[in-house]
């Protein structure tokens, strides 16, 4: 398979239902997002790691919002990797594809050997929805624990919205082709909730948090969920990134005797909403008093872009609030 040579299933989510289990879930599988994320930055290998996870940790999470809506992912430590930050903006119109952009800010002094997740220290794991105009958005925290990304996630989902949550994951540097470049993939389980769900009050995950298994609780819901948690245990990271296997194949792999019902596969791309409006837009709150701070020697407001790069010159006298009315 050559770099220019697409696979039909790159760049999409594809959601599933367990119906005998109450369990949903969704197969990701990203390669051209990736390197529209990673391609902005130069980031070092470790920083890049914990880029694509948190990447593809939005996309599988994500693909649940409705239609227009935004999901953010953030991390903020005091590690040597200071935030990652991701941006999930749900298609404009049935059939289009969702959109994701990341970036991250790090100390390169303090990096080091060890595995991308030590270069996050204290801090915490955040969630926003932002769900449009008028309405009051959506923001849950949770300590960073566990030990890597997915486990900071399966972590939020157990403490602060009470829904038993597995991730599997997989991503790496694919060399098979003429160039290398990341690709990535994974698979989410979730419990679907009840009406009236029961709720835990024992936490025996990892910072004093709840883990899955304690919000999965007993009887035949603690059985679905560990079932269908043995199951995935048996796949395999080949199998995840999947330039192979397809994700309905793998599915059916995993779950067969499940009977797994999927659904219509949500193709998803690099994409970023800034533009010289948005910009103008956000400079509008400050003075020209402020503006002439932030004015350059050449007498020129310049800004740059995190997610994507992009550079902005404006001219000083039509951005600023007194400029402005």
């Amino acid at each position: 398979m050559s770099l220019g040579q697409k696979l039909a299933w790159d760049d999409s989510v594809l959601p599933f239902q367990l119906d005998a289990s109450d369990i949903r879930g969704r197969v990701a599988r990203l390669d051209g997002v990736l390197e529209g994320i990673l391609k902005q930055h130069n980031y070092p290998p470790v920083v890049e790691a914990l880029v694509a996870e948190m990447a593809l940790l939005t996309a599988l999470i994500g693909q649940t919002i409705d239609l227009r809506w935004k999901l953010s992912l953030q991390v903020q430590s005091k590690g040597a990797v200071r935030m990652i930050a991701t941006d999930y903006y749900g298609p404009t119109e049935a059939g289009e594809p969702a959109r994701i952009r990341a970036y991250a800010t790090y100390d390169a002094d303090r990096l080091t050997d060890e595995k991308p997740f030590d270069q996050i220290g204290e801090g915490y794991f955040a969630i926003l929805i932002d769900q449009g105009q008028d309405m009051t958005p959506y923001q849950g925290i949770t300590p960073i624990a566990g030990g890597s990304l997915r486990a900071c996630a399966e972590a939020y989902f157990a403490q602060s919205e009470q829904i038993p949550t597995r991730f599997e994951l997989s991503f790496g540097v694919s060399t098979e082709e003429s160039e290398p470049h990341w690709r990535a993939g994974g698979v989410m389980l979730q419990h679907m909730p009840k009406a009236s769900p029961s709720v835990a009050t024992e936490a025996t995950g990892d910072a004093g948090l709840l883990s899955a298994a304690d919000v999965a609780g007993d009887g035949d819901d603690g059985e679905n969920w560990s079932r269908a948690n043995i199951l995935l245990d048996t796949v395999e990271e080949l199998e995840l990134i999947g330039p192979s296997v397809t994700p309905d194949t793998l599915l059916l792999r995993l779950f067969s005797e499940e009977a797994p019902r999927v659904y219509g596969a949500q193709p998803v791309r690099f994409g970023c909403t800034c533009s010289e409006d948005r910009v103008r837009q956000s400079l509008s709150i400050y003075s020209a008093q402020d503006i002439a701070t932030m004015t350059t020697p050449e007498g020129r407001v310049t800004a740059d872009c995190q997610f994507c790069g992009s550079h902005y010159d404006l001219d000083p006298a039509t951005v600023g609030f007194e400029a402005n009315a």
